[in-house]
């Protein structure tokens, strides 16, 4: 199962919703990084060994210099509805293992 760090352009409810299906997930302001730059969202989310989804597409530079994490998934912010971005993150936690993602970018 994985474990999810939502950066602060994702919707609050989603992880509420995650959370209410037995998800682990922090959010930006769990961790207390509202307005950390990316690097540290990053480095706090692969140091926690959570993949983080975001909206933002500077992680996708980050991804494409090397930046080590324990995973990476990308949406554009209006693809889909929160209800769908709730049901794609439940599939994939529930589906994957932390070790199949490490390293990995996903788009949704």
């Amino acid at each position: 199962m994985l474990t999810f760090h939502l950066d602060e352009s994702v919707n609050p409810a989603i992880a509420v919703a995650l959370r209410a299906h037995q998800i682990d997930v922090t959010t930006t302001a769990d961790a207390e990084l509202i307005g950390a730059d990316d690097e540290r969202q990053l480095a706090f989310a692969s140091n926690a060994r959570r993949v983080l989804f975001t909206h933002d597409d500077d992680f996708l530079r980050l991804h494409a210099r090397g930046r080590r994490h324990a995973g990476l998934l990308y949406c554009h912010q209006q693809k889909y509805s929160i209800g769908q971005l709730i049901q794609l993150l439940l599939m994939l936690g529930l589906g994957y293992d932390p070790h199949e993602v490490a390293g990995c970018l996903e788009f949704l």
